[in-house]
Formats: structure tokens, C-alpha cells, sequence
């Protein structure tokens, strides 16, 4: 059996990996040390695949061919408002897939979402893998508790792509719970804030004796960090157009500047009272001079810009306390999650609607991926110190005459679950039954999600009305749907279990799958002989400075001579590395013979 499983926060802005260690759930920082990577995906000019850090600091230059926020994305339709009001501002280019789904153009090669996704989760596996020294497919990935069923299916099929046996799909809030919870043996009951770079949820749980029961949550899928950056971004790109009359909104080059020095000041301004943005040679006007952006932001100005934003969460937050059926008052623990709620308005903000301080135990940025870990481990060896009650994120219901939308589960109904309703005929003699199963929150049928459609025959001709047929909803604990679908009267029935959908076929999964796992063995080939050659180039360059420091008798010159013009064959010609290890012996045979003989 294996010993490690991941927990994994995927998250719109930053992205971070954990595991069990010794009994405690432990951030794994990447290769440039830190412990959460950018989720920033980009192709350089040779197709070599840059993730985090060294795509975020190479975006500027490459901002057509860098992406990022597609977890604001993932698990869309193309015509969502939210991808089209994207389509807009993002620099990559934004297309429609074979299904009506989304793709990105980088390097002119369409991918997917969950492929973009999929190329984050293997640089965390694979810093996992080398901080352990081990092999691991086993992970739980968190998701906005607010997400859909095909942005969940979507975020799995991501796991599948990097090769990763997903063994649960659990909410954002959960996670941080469970990481909270795990400190403290009080019964309590606590409010969990998520402000992220790109979600927001809020989640109300009691928790008592490892028992995890979630309450109520909701949220907002398009309100985060990164719609604070645009205020600043706006805020700079208007006044530049009053000064230099030249709209910043028309060069990708000049957006990706403003886009990282706004996430910068944003986060400055966390800690200062003001924070200056100097952008050189941002722009040229019309008559050629060379423009450059200088500018002071205090923190009243960008609390002033964003206040309608933090204001849209506390509304969200109090239709959570409602939802759960209970007040401000009986709320024991506020615990704030996401990089977002760094910033002393949102803090302010929170305690003054919670009427407390929220927990200051608990790194924001940290604690959902731990809280994930430490619910991996105990699946992983089956136990069951943490039990989780979740809920249905979303109302579930049909699509019924009128173009309706009929509940016949409401969100936040603790899963597993079961509620049957029952429906007539609507018109005479009808013979079958169209059913549209539905989730969402909207009133009609056509705003909402569909997640599956099935014809329910065999029907008895008769009058409208007088033929009754009973709808069943059954979700399981990991949120499965089975819908069944029986006549009363000759007691004949249809099952449905309702899989999740993407839009991805199994096919093109597997395609991708092993795409990336062929793409993972040459880049890992490929860096075995970057560092082979590196090897050799150091100790031909050691050998070149014992010749000139020495005196090198004659019978060992011609062998040294000849054992450099292998070596420098070997690197110019890198195709064998076999050759290479040849060139390194030999040369470490030479430094000795030259160190031994002069």
C-alpha cells in the first residue's frame, strides 16, 4: 500500500500540494522554495512547457502564449457571459472546442482546460514525488464549494490527465475546516470565509467530536482577487487615458505589465498605507515620444475601489446564515482562507458582520491543501478520525411545462439524500414523459445546468392528468444522482444514475493522459542530458585549467587532446547520453592522470 496521498488546492491565482508527515499535514514548497506555485501555464518558443513561476515571470514578453484563471473557466460553455466578458480582457486566445466547450491557443495548438489544469497538478505531483522520493498517484483535489457538476467532473478529468487517481473531490471550505477542526476538540460552530483569486465561498459547519457537518454554503464563482487587480488595472488605465489621451486597453504587452504591478500593489497595500507603480516605457503617443505610467495608490483609494466587492460577500455570507438557520450569534469561529482576506478591509469587514475576530491560527494560503492532506491520509488508510456531512451546493429539480424549473431537492440538503414528487400527464393521451434533470438556482429551466436527459415511455393513453408517474432524486455520498422515473399504475420504472460530464470524452482523456505522461518522460529524459552536459562542460573546463596550469608531459598530452575532442563531440552532438557518461569518465581519468603525473 502506498504511504502518501496528495492534498491538492488547485487553486484560480496561486496553487499548493500536501501531504501526512508523521502525523501532521505538511506544505511541500516547489523547486524555487516556495510553498504555493502561480497557476500560470505557459509554451516558450522551443514547446517546452513553463508552469508557475517561470511562467508568471516570463508573461510580459509571452502574454499570448502564457494562461492563467481557467479555473474561473473550467467546466463552462462557451457562451457563459463570464467566458465572453473573459474573452475580452485575457491576452491568450479563447476558442470554442468540438463540444461547446473552451479551449486556449497556445503556440497554435488547441488545448482544453483540464489539460491546462492537468500540466499544474504534474509539476505538484512531481515536487511531491522528489521531496519523497517515491512514486504517487493517489490525491484529493479541492473545489470551490459553490462549483458545478461539470466543473467538478472537469477538475477530476484534470487529475486523470497527470496521471493521478482522484480519490475525492472535496469543497475548498471543508478542507480548511478539517485543518481547523484538527487543532481543537471543542464543539463549535464556525463560519469558513474563502476569498480566493478568483472564487469566493462561505461555508457554515458544526463540529463536534470529528464529526464535520456542513450547514449551508454558497458563494460566487467570479468574485476574487483577481476582480480586485482589474479595479486598480481600470483605475490606472483611465487616468493615463485623461493624461496621455492613449488607451492602454488596446496592446496585450502593455495590459500584462499593468496586470502584475496591480496584483503587486494590491499586496503592498495589505501592508502599507500607499505603494508607488512605475511603469517605463509603457506606451508611445501618436507623435512617437515614449510614455511611462507613474503612479501612487494609497489604500484609502483601493478600499474605496473595492468596497462594492467586499460588500457583495457579506450579503452572500448572510444568505449563508440564513440558509443554515442560524444567526451571527450562534457562529463560535470565523476562520478566513484565500490570499484575499490578507487584506485589512476584508478583515474589518468580516468581523464587524460576524461581530468577532476571525481565528489567527490558520495560514489562509496554506490550510485548504493541509486540510486535504490530512482527509487523503486517513482514506488512504482507512481511517476515520474526520467524518464528512457535505451538501448539495445546488438546487437539483426537472425541467417541467412552462419552461420551469421544478426543485425536488433544495441546495444544502445533506447528502446522501432522497425526495420523490410526483407528476401527471399534461395533455391527453401521452404515451412518454421527457425528462430534463436540472441543477442550479434559477426559475427557469434553460439558466440552468443540464445533467442529463432521458425518455420515460410505455405510458398509458388517457386523459391529461389522470396518468401519475413519480420522480425520484437519490444522491449518494459523493454526490452521484440517480434519478428513477415509475409509473404508478403499471408500476414500470426507468433508473438514470447521472454521471458527471466535462464535455470530454473518455477517448480524448486518454489521448491527453498519455500525451502529458510522453511529454513528462522526454522532459525528464531531456533533463538528464542538460545536466550530463552541463557535467561535462565542467570537467573539460577543469582539465583546460590544469593543462595551463601544468606542465603536461608529452606522452599524456596527445591522450588529453584526444579525450577533449570526444568530450566536445559528445556535447555538440548530444543525441546519447551513454556517450556522455563515456565523455565523463574519461574525463575524470584524465584530471586524476594530470593530478597524479604533474
Amino acid at each position: 500500500m502506498a504511504d502518501y496521498a496528495l492534498g491538492i488546492d488547485l487553486g484560480t491565482t496561486n496553487s499548493c500540494v500536501s501531504i501526512v508527515e508523521n502525523g501532521k499535514p505538511f506544505i511541500i514548497a516547489n523547486k524555487t522554495g516556495y510553498k504555493t506555485t502561480p497557476s500560470v501555464v505557459a509554451i516558450a518558443e522551443s514547446g517546452k512547457r513553463l508552469i508557475g513561476q517561470l511562467a508568471k515571470r516570463q508573461s510580459i514578453t509571452n502574454a499570448a502564449n502564457t494562461v492563467y484563471s481557467t479555473k474561473r473557466l473550467i467546466g463552462r460553455s462557451i457562451d457563459d457571459p463570464e467566458v465572453q466578458e473573459c474573452m475580452n480582457t485575457f491576452p491568450f486566445e479563447i476558442v470554442e472546442g468540438p463540444h461547446h466547450d473552451i479551449r486556449v491557443k497556445m503556440r497554435d495548438k488547441l488545448y482544453s482546460l483540464p489539460e491546462i489544469s492537468a500540466m499544474i497538478l504534474s509539476e505538484l505531483r512531481q515536487v511531491a514525488e522528489e521531496y519523497i522520493g517515491a512514486d504517487i498517484r493517489q490525491a484529493i483535489i479541492t473545489v470551490p464549494a459553490y462549483f458545478n457538476d461539470a466543473q467538478r467532473q472537469a477538475t477530476i478529468d484534470a487529475g486523470k490527465i497527470a496521471g493521478l487517481d482522484v480519490m475525492r473531490i472535496i469543497n475548498e471550505p471543508t478542507a480548511a475546516a478539517i485543518a481547523y477542526g484538527s487543532q481543537t476538540n471543542r464543539s463549535q460552530t464556525i463560519a469558513v470565509f474563502d476569498l480566493g483569486g478568483g472564487t469566493f465561498d462561505i461555508s457554515i459547519l458544526s463540529i463536534d467530536d470529528g464529526l464535520f457537518n456542513v450547514l449551508s454554503t454558497t458563494g460566487d464563482t467570479f468574485l476574487g482577487g483577481e476582480d480586485f487587480d482589474n479595479r486598480i488595472i481600470e483605475y490606472l488605465v483611465l487616468n493615463f487615458a485623461r493624461e496621455h489621451d492613449v488607451d492602454l486597453r488596446e496592446d496585450p504587452m502593455a495590459m500584462q505589465r499593468l496586470k502584475i504591478a496591480a496584483e503587486k500593489a494590491k499586496c503592498d497595500l495589505s501592508e502599507l498605507q500607499s505603494t508607488e507603480i512605475n511603469l517605463p516605457f509603457i506606451q508611445t503617443s501618436p507623435d512617437g515620444v515614449a510614455l511611462h505610467l507613474n503612479a501612487t495608490i494609497t489604500r484609502e483609494e483601493f478600499e474605496n475601489l473595492v468596497i462594492d466587492l467586499i460588500k457583495r460577500s457579506l450579503k452572500i455570507c448572510q444568505i449563508a446564515l440564513m440558509e443554515a438557520n442560524v444567526t451571527q450569534d450562534d457562529i463560535d469561529e470565523v476562520v478566513l482562507v484565500g490570499g484575499m482576506t490578507r487584506m485589512p478591509l476584508v478583515q474589518e469587514a468580516v468581523s464587524q458582520f460576524f461581530r468577532k475576530q476571525p481565528a489567527k491560527n490558520i495560514n489562509p494560503d496554506e490550510v485548504v491543501a493541509m486540510g486535504a492532506a490530512i482527509q487523503a491520509d486517513e482514506l488512504l488508510h482507512q481511517g476515520q478520525k474526520h467524518i464528512l456531512l457535505d451538501v448539495t451546493p445546488l438546487d437539483l429539480g426537472l425541467a417541467i411545462h412552462g419552461g420551469k424549473f421544478h426543485v425536488i431537492i433544495n441546495k444544502n440538503t445533506t447528502i446522501p439524500c432522497s425526495n420523490t414528487t410526483v407528476f401527471t400527464t399534461s395533455f391527453d393521451n401521452q404515451t412518454s414523459l421527457r425528462i430534463v434533470v436540472l441543477q442550479g438556482e434559477h426559475t427557469l429551466a434553460a439558466d440552468n445546468q443540464v445533467l442529463a436527459e432521458f425518455t420515460f415511455s410505455g405510458i398509458r393513453p388517457a386523459p391529461a392528468g389522470t396518468v401519475d408517474v413519480e420522480i425520484t432524486f437519490d444522491v449518494d455520498a459523493d454526490g452521484i444522482v440517480n434519478v428513477i422515473a415509475r409509473d404508478l399504475e403499471t408500476k414500470q420504472e426507468h433508473v438514470v444514475s447521472i454521471e458527471r460530464s466535462s464535455n470530454l470524452t473518455e477517448d480524448e482523456i486518454k489521448r491527453m493522459a498519455q500525451e502529458n505522461a510522453e511529454y513528462l518522460v522526454s522532459e525528464k529524459e531531456g533533463e538528464k542530458m542538460r545536466n550530463a552536459i552541463a557535467q561535462v562542460r565542467n570537467r573539460m573546463e577543469k582539465v583546460q585549467k590544469l593543462i595551463s596550469a601544468r606542465d603536461i608531459p608529452d606522452a599524456l598530452s596527445g591522450y588529453v587532446t584526444a579525450v577533449l575532442s570526444r568530450a566536445s563531440k559528445a556535447v555538440n552532438e548530444a543525441k546519447d547520453i551513454r556517450n556522455l557518461e563515456i565523455a565523463m569518465r574519461d574525463l575524470e581519468k584524465t584530471i586524476a592522470l594530470i593530478e597524479e603525473t604533474t
